[in-house]
């Protein structure tokens, strides 16, 4: 008995294997895969002790990293959105503020650098841009870590969306730090004068202080006028005590802790058997109003503001 054929089944064979083409073919038309995610930014490298000007500088992953200082404008990396930094991992990720406009930008740490111990970071020329710097100025750095769309865009050489700009009250108050790291230097520069140098200049103010006394002694006296001296005088700032601080939230686990901390730009604290998560403090209410906004913005709906002695 012979079997019913279908004749209709090679002929749809056929049709099928003409469309497909040959094995060939198909290896050419599926696009090769380019790594992205978090697997882009690794091998993060650390790297060994080095030495610029007599200081030495150990390169760390700290995750808290949060400083004041001066950046100049490089020349590497031009349009990209990067930084060269002394010790933060490469590749890393911060958030740089000017204390000038309170304007806070997304960059890339990608290079060791700058060869100036006086110098915090050197940004480049597309950093800059997007920061409105043109040359030498102080700012804020302080190490984030990003969603993954922020990163992918940084390393494709994008500018990723900008930060709300700080309020003046915290920009005052990241000021008076910057000041306070410039006092600090100056008297450890002075400790370290040799006593010999430390001599002659108290020798050259009594001279100076002498030659003043002096003149002052031979010009007549002048009546004492209401008018203000034209010379600028710098008002003296009382520290900041207190002020209010942004409690985000807190957890059991201090990793899921310093990951949230480190997303959101707060500080860890234990708490019993929690970690806390806050960000502060402020001096003002207003500043503080501002951080709670970008918090809640980000999920932590339950975030708010508390007064700090």
């Amino acid at each position: 008995m012979r079997l019913p054929v279908n004749h209709a089944l090679p002929l749809a064979a056929l049709l099928f294997l003409a469309s497909c083409g040959s094995s060939e073919d198909l290896r050419s038309s599926v696009a090769p895969t380019s790594i992205s995610g978090p697997a882009a930014d690794y091998p993060m490298v650390i790297g060994e002790r080095y030495t610029v000007g007599g200081v030495i500088w150990t390169p760390a992953d700290k995750l808290n990293y949060d400083e004041v200082g001066h950046v100049s404008v490089g020349t590497a990396g031009g349009a990209g959105i990067s930084i060269a930094h002394k010790t933060l991992p490469l590749p890393s990720y911060a958030e740089l503020t000017s204390l000038t406009n309170g304007k806070t930008i997304l960059v890339r740490v990608e290079r060791r650098g700058p060869l100036d111990n006086d110098l915090l970071a050197e940004l480049s020329p597309g950093a800059a841009a997007q920061l409105g710097l043109t040359g030498k100025a102080s700012i804020r750095l302080r190490r984030v870590n990003p969603p993954e769309v922020e990163r992918a865009a940084l390393r494709s050489g994008q500018r990723a969306p900008e930060r709300i700009d700080t309020p003046k009250g915290l920009l005052d108050a990241l000021v008076r730090k910057l000041e306070r790291q410039g006092s600090k230097v100056s008297r450890t520069a002075m400790a370290e004068t040799p006593p010999s140098t430390l001599s002659t200049i108290s020798r050259q103010k009594a001279r100076s202080s002498a030659a003043a006394k002096s003149v002052n002694s031979a010009a007549p006296v002048a009546a004492a006028s209401p008018v203000a001296s034209s010379a600028p005088t710098r008002p003296v700032v009382p520290p900041v005590f207190g002020g209010f601080v942004v409690q985000i939230a807190a957890f059991s686990t201090k990793d899921r802790a310093d990951s949230v901390a480190g997303k959101l730009g707060g500080q860890v604290s234990s708490a019993g058997r929690f970690w806390r998560v806050r960000a502060g403090p402020f001096p003002i209410r207003s500043g503080a109003e501002v951080v709670l906004a970008k918090v809640k913005s980000a999920g932590y709906s339950d975030a708010r503001i508390l007064h700090v002695d």
